[in-house]
């Protein structure tokens, strides 16, 4: 057979179109699973913020929790502090007639 014969171009014509027909029916189906796992991935990745942010604000909770109870510590600490300063120079007063 020569190049030159109406079925060797009809079958190169065939054989092209096959090609170009599975060529763009791959590309569409790769398209659509992109575009599915897309969706899923944002979905998955929403619910994941979405978890974090709540563990988040507990713990925002937690440490505004341990704050209030710090401050009223060092308040009382403070306050003892205060009480014995005056002690100690009261004391200082008495026995040394120092202010």
């Amino acid at each position: 057979m020569q190049m030159n014969e109406p079925q060797v171009w009809t079958l190169i014509g065939v054989f092209a179109v096959f090609m170009l027909g599975a060529l763009t029916l791959l590309m569409r189906q790769n398209d659509r699973m992109i575009t599915s796992l897309r969706g899923e991935l944002t979905a998955k990745f929403d619910g994941m913020d979405a978890k974090f942010e709540a563990r988040f604000d507990a713990m925002d909770a937690k440490f505004d929790g341990m704050d209030a109870k710090f401050e009223a510590r060092f308040g009382s600490i403070d306050h003892r502090l205060e009480e014995l300063d005056k002690e100690v120079a009261n004391l200082a007063t008495r026995f040394w007639r120092s202010r």
